[in-house]
């Protein structure tokens, strides 16, 4: 069963068949149009708990953002959960990060997405939090990178530099990659390594 599902997936069915997904796998946007078109049928195993649920959170210069991040995730299939802020009224975004973070961390989201003015310091407060590779992305090449080769579990926006469209690409691809290939994952492993021995 497969993990991600990919229009390259869909399109190595013959028409009017099927592919068995893993509960909770990734199947991107571009799969589920091919699939409808050619009537294959995608079936996923029943989520596993929090599996297929994304923790967001803001500040009040990401807030905007923020909402249009969680407009995008209904669109996609993607339950969230917010973490705030939820008002322009002025709050610390190291807060919100730690919130994200800690849900990322313990299991109850299998993603995080958090939204700045720059998501310079969204990204610098929530990789305090052990487990968490957190990624400013400017684009949606850097969101794949980020996911292929770092494994990367928590996103970071910055509301000043990235539009709409942008936003809807990078957060796509991030949700849509994986750290697959053996020798990006022994490098994601020697940087839980360095994070255990500093925790000591």
């Amino acid at each position: 069963m497969k993990d991600v599902v990919t229009a390259e997936d869909v399109r190595d069915v013959p028409p009017g068949g099927e592919i068995s997904a893993a509960p909770g796998a990734i199947v991107t946007a571009w799969a589920r149009e091919m699939a409808a078109s050619r009537g294959v049928r995608i079936v996923q195993g029943p989520p596993a708990a929090g599996s297929l649920l994304v923790a967001v959170g803001s500040d009040h210069g990401g807030l905007e953002l923020k909402e249009q991040v969680k407009a995008h995730l209904t669109r996609l299939g993607y339950r969230f959960h917010d973490f705030g802020t939820h008002s322009p009224e002025p709050v610390d975004y190291p807060d919100i990060a730690l919130a994200v973070a800690k849900a990322v961390q313990a299991g109850d989201a299998r993603i995080g997405i958090l939204a700045d003015g720059a998501g310079i310091g969204s990204a610098m407060a929530a990789n305090k939090v052990p487990g968490i590779r957190a990624a400013l992305c400017v684009d949606a090449t850097a969101a794949r990178n980020a996911r292929e080769h770092n494994d990367a579990n928590v996103l970071t926006l910055g509301a000043k530099f990235v539009d709409l469209t942008r936003m809807r690409e990078i957060v796509e691809t991030f949700l849509a990659s994986a750290c697959t290939e053996e020798r990006h994952a022994r490098r994601v492993k020697k940087i839980k390594a360095i994070e255990a021995t500093y925790l000591k």
